[in-house]
C-alpha cells in the first residue's frame, strides 16, 4: 500500500506519468499521487492494495482533499464513457494531470491502447497551441476533454485552422464548470460535437452526460441535494477517515456519495445540476441562488459568463455582486435578472472582466472573484 508523489510543475511532461500510471492500474506499481503544489504532503495510510490514484480535489471554495480511487472505480468510469459515447480513440490532454479530468485522459488512453497527444499544460492555454497539439493527432477517432473557459477562447479568438480541428473532434468532453447557453449555442453553430459532463474527483470525473447518467451510475436528489452511487465511487479522503465516513454513506443497500451540488432527477431520470449548497446568498432574509443569477445574466448576448456571490453587508445581510466576461449596459443587465428571478435577486455591484480569474485547472478561482467584487464595493 503504497504511495508515490510526483511533483506536476509548470513544464512537467505529462507522459512521464504514463509508465507508473499504468503500473499502478495493472496493480504492480504504487498508487500515484500527482500534485502541483511542492509542499503538499500526504499523511495517512491507503486503506488497500486497490487504490491507484490519489487526487487532490481544486480546492476552488476551501482546503483541497485527497481523493484515493481503485483501479475499479477508474475503470468503470472509463467503460463506462467508451460505452456512453460508442468509441475509443484518441486523446488530446488539453487540462493539468494533477486534476481528475486531465489524468482521466491519460487512464482513458491506457485503457483504450492509444496514444494521447500531449499539451504542455503547465503553460498558458492558447488557441495556437491547442491546434497544433490537434494537428499532432493522427487516429481517426479524436476525444479531447475541455473546460468552458477554454473552449470560449477557442471560438471567440480562434488561430488559423482553429475551427477546423475543432470539428475533427468527435466528442468534446465539456465541464469543471456551468456552461452558458450563448456558448453552447456558438459551439454547435460552429458544428462541434460538445457533450456537457457533470462530476467531480469523488466520482472518478464525469459520470452524468449531458444530463444522462454514464452506464452503472444512479442519481437522487434529497431536499434538493444530490446523491451519487455506482462503481467509479472513491474510497474516501487519504487520512481522514471521519469525513469520508460523513460524504460516503450506506443506505438503500448501496454506496452513496454526498455531494454539495443543488438540483433534480426527472421521472426518466434525466439530472439538472442548480448550483452549489453553499452558493445560496441570504439577501433581505430572502433565499437567492448565485448560479440562478449567473445563468439569468448569461441569457444576454453580450454575456459570455458569469459569476454571482454574495457579499456581506450590514443592512441586507448579503448582497449579490456579479463578475461578468463581456461588454453589458448594467441597467440592461439588472433588468434582465429582475424579470427572471425578482427584485432581491438584482446584482447591486456589477464588475466586467476580459476573462474569469481561473485557476491552474481551468475552473473559476472563486475566491478571487470574491476579491474583485469587494475591492468594487470599496
Amino acid at each position: 500500500m503504497e504511495l508515490l508523489p510526483v511533483h506536476t510543475p509548470s513544464g512537467f511532461n505529462a507522459g512521464d506519468l504514463l509508465s507508473p500510471l499504468a503500473a499502478a492500474l495493472a496493480g504492480e506499481g504504487p498508487a500515484v499521487a500527482p500534485h502541483a503544489d511542492p509542499a503538499q504532503t500526504f499523511t495517512g495510510e491507503l486503506p488497500n492494495d486497490d487504490v491507484a490514484l490519489v487526487i487532490s480535489t481544486s480546492g476552488s471554495t476551501g482546503t483541497p482533499k485527497q481523493t484515493m480511487l481503485s483501479t475499479d472505480a477508474l475503470a468503470a468510469s472509463s467503460m463506462a464513457t467508451a460505452m456512453h459515447l460508442g468509441q475509443d480513440g484518441q486523446w488530446l490532454l488539453a487540462l493539468p494531470v494533477h486534476y481528475i479530468a486531465g489524468v482521466q485522459v491519460l487512464v482513458r488512453s491506457l485503457y483504450a491502447g492509444t496514444e494521447p497527444v500531449l499539451m504542455d499544460t503547465g503553460a498558458p492555454f492558447s488557441p495556437e497551441a491547442f491546434t497544433a497539439a490537434a494537428q499532432a493527432m493522427t487516429d481517426r477517432t479524436r476525444l479531447t476533454s475541455l473546460v468552458p473557459t477554454q473552449l470560449h477562447r477557442l471560438l471567440t479568438d480562434p488561430a488559423p485552422d482553429t475551427l477546423a480541428v475543432l470539428r475533427r473532434f468527435d466528442t468534446i468532453l465539456l465541464g469543471g464548470a456551468a456552461a452558458s447557453p450563448s456558448l453552447l449555442a456558438q459551439a454547435k453553430d460552429s458544428g462541434l460535437h460538445v457533450v456537457r459532463t457533470y462530476g467531480m474527483s469523488e466520482t472518478a470525473g464525469g459520470c452524468v452526460y449531458d444530463g444522462v447518467p454514464l452506464p452503472g451510475v444512479e442519481v437522487q436528489e434529497d431536499q434538493g441535494r444530490l446523491w451519487i452511487a455506482g462503481d467509479m465511487l472513491a474510497e474516501g479522503y487519504l487520512g481522514a477517515p471521519e469525513l469520508s465516513a460523513e460524504r460516503f454513506a450506506f443506505h438503500s443497500g448501496k454506496r452513496w456519495f454526498r455531494t454539495d451540488d443543488t438540483g433534480s432527477v426527472s421521472g426518466d431520470g434525466v439530472v439538472s445540476v442548480s448550483g452549489r449548497l453553499d452558493d445560496v446568498i441570504v439577501t433581505g432574509g430572502v433565499k437567492v441562488s448565485g448560479a440562478a443569477v449567473a445563468a439569468a445574466a448569461e441569457q444576454l448576448p453580450e454575456v459570455h459568463q458569469a459569476v454571482a456571490m454574495g457579499l456581506d453587508d450590514p443592512e441586507w445581510g448579503a448582497v449579490v455582486g456579479i463578475v461578468v466576461v463581456g461588454s453589458v449596459d448594467t441597467g440592461r443587465l439588472r433588468s434582465a435578472v429582475r424579470s427572471a428571478l425578482g427584485a432581491p435577486a438584482v446584482p447591486k455591484v456589477v464588475v466586467e472582466l476580459e476573462r474569469l480569474p481561473l485557476l491552474p485547472g481551468g475552473k473559476t478561482d472563486r475566491l478571487a472573484v470574491r476579491q474583485l467584487l469587494a475591492a468594487a464595493r470599496g
